[in-house]
């Protein structure tokens, strides 16, 4: 028998299909992105070893495959399932008040929640801390289109590193690994991304297409074990 949650879903996305083939921006190249092995979990990991990271915090939780391994203090916050706190991410930071060493984002695939997310991680951010995002390199239009009309997804995360890229106290750097991971540090910006931009929402797949390499900062997972 059908579940009736995936029966709704499947409609919602057929829906939303129909929305994107009306109303949405067009463009059909696609990105050969060569994905390193290595996960967010080898990366989350490595930056604990390294800097003695106590603390960590996930959004977006969901079956736990990150959240069970971690072996620090540790606050997983979900609506659904998984971690320790049951409620949106928002629920959580209009009542958090602890610090966190590490914190992993993960959860609403949306340039609006994934701003909110990453300015609210900032506020309880230890000293020397780090913010890590995932889904942050689709390749092809279809895995970022919002709302959301596939189950392999990335929604728009890209946009939100793009305009934190413009922000002078935020380093910040893109893993070509696990569908992109986006590592967040406070500290000056060495890369500064300078665009004559407003509405960092309106950005169009096909101007990630041409520059995803320079807005998005990337870099080899390799490259990310030395420099970070």
């Amino acid at each position: 028998m059908i579940n009736k949650f995936e029966e709704n879903r499947k409609f919602e996305f057929f829906l939303n299909k129909i929305y994107h083939f009306l109303f949405s921006e067009k463009f059909f190249k696609k990105i050969q992105f060569k994905f390193d092995k290595r996960d967010r979990f080898v990366l989350i990991s490595h930056l604990i070893k390294k800097y003695k990271l106590k603390s960590f915090l996930e959004l977006g939780c969901h079956l736990d495959e990150i959240f069970n391994k971690i072996n620090i203090e540790k606050t997983g916050v979900d609506p659904v399932s998984g971690g320790n706190f049951r409620g949106t991410s928002d629920e959580f930071f209009s009542q958090n008040k602890k610090l966190f060493d590490c914190v992993f984002i993960d959860g609403l695939h949306t340039y609006e929640q994934v701003i909110k997310d990453v300015n609210n991680s900032i506020s309880c951010l230890n000293n020397g801390g780090y913010i890590i995002l995932h889904d942050c390199l689709p390749s092809k239009i279809d895995h970022q289109r919002v709302p959301r009309s596939r189950y392999i997804w990335n929604g728009d995360v890209w946009k939100a590193i793009v305009e934190l890229r413009t922000k002078k106290e935020l380093d910040i750097y893109t893993v070509i690994a696990d569908q992109g991971l986006g590592v967040i540090k406070i500290k000056e910006n060495s890369d500064l991304l300078k665009l004559n931009i407003i509405n960092f929402k309106k950005l169009k797949f096909k101007f990630y297409y041409k520059h995803h390499k320079k807005i998005m900062r990337t870099i080899s997972f390799d490259e990310a074990l030395e420099i970070l």
